[in-house]
C-alpha cells in the first residue's frame, strides 16, 4: 500500500485531482470532510469554545464562518485549531488505513492535505503530490464560486508559496490548463504508483 499526501494552496484543484484519482481505482480520503464531521463533535466543539470562546459555537454547532474569518486573518489562532483537530483527524486516517490493510485491497490510498508542508507533516506519507495553478488563475476560480478576491488572497498568504511545495513534492500537477490535460497527467502519475507499488512489495 502507497499512502499519497495529495497537497495544494487554496483554490488549486486538490478535489478535482483526488476525484480523478478516486475514478482510476484509488481510495480517497478528504480531510476537508472529516473536518466538517468532527466539527460537530461535543468534545471538539467545548475544546474550541475554550480557544476560541463561547460565541463561536451557536446551538450546539461551531460558527464555521466566523472560525474560518479568524482563522485566517490570526495565524496563531488557526495553529490552535489544527492542534486540536490534527491528531483527531490523523487518528481517523489511521484507522481507516488499518482497515484498508485488514481488508487486503486498495493499494494506493490518496489524502487530500492543504497544510503538510506548513505542519511538517511529510514524513507521514510515502509519496507526496502537489497540484498547483499560478495564483491569479485560483483566485479568479474562486471569485467564479462566490469567493471574494480579498478572502482568496488572505487565504493564500497564509499559506506555504506554491512553488516551494511542487519543488518539494514527488509529483505535481499543473491545473491551470484544460481538464484534459490534467487528467492526462494523473493517469501518468497513477501509472508510476502502480509500478512503485509492485517494486514496493517485491522488496
Amino acid at each position: 500500500m502507497i499512502i499519497v499526501g495529495l497537497t495544494g494552496n487554496f483554490g488549486m484543484g486538490k478535489s478535482t485531482a483526488a476525484k480523478m484519482f478516486g475514478e482510476l481505482g484509488a481510495v480517497t480520503i478528504d480531510t476537508d470532510e472529516i473536518v466538517k464531521n468532527l466539527l460537530h463533535e461535543p468534545d471538539v466543539i467545548e475544546e474550541i469554545k475554550k480557544a476560541f470562546g463561547d460565541d463561536i459555537a451557536e446551538g450546539g454547532s461551531v460558527n464555521k464562518s466566523l472560525l474560518s474569518q479568524i482563522v485566517f486573518n490570526f495565524p496563531h489562532l488557526r495553529i490552535s485549531l489544527e492542534d486540536i483537530l490534527h491528531p483527531r483527524i490523523f487518528k481517523i486516517i489511521d484507522k481507516e488505513i488499518s482497515m484498508l490493510k485488514a481488508e487486503g485491497g486498495k493499494n494506493i490510498v490518496i489524502i487530500q492535505a492543504p497544510v503538510i508542508f506548513e505542519r511538517g507533516y511529510q514524513n507521514k506519507f510515502d509519496i507526496i503530490i502537489t497540484v498547483h495553478t499560478p495564483d491569479n488563475v485560483a483566485i479568479e476560480r474562486l471569485k467564479g464560486k462566490g469567493i471574494s478576491e480579498e478572502e482568496a488572497l488572505n487565504r493564500l498568504r497564509n499559506q506555504f508559496p506554491i512553488e516551494m511545495k511542487v519543488s518539494k513534492s514527488d509529483y505535481s500537477i499543473d491545473n491551470s490548463l484544460t481538464i484534459e490535460e490534467t487528467q492526462e497527467q494523473v493517469n501518468e502519475i497513477y501509472q508510476k504508483l502502480c509500478f512503485n507499488e509492485i517494486k514496493h512489495r517485491r522488496n
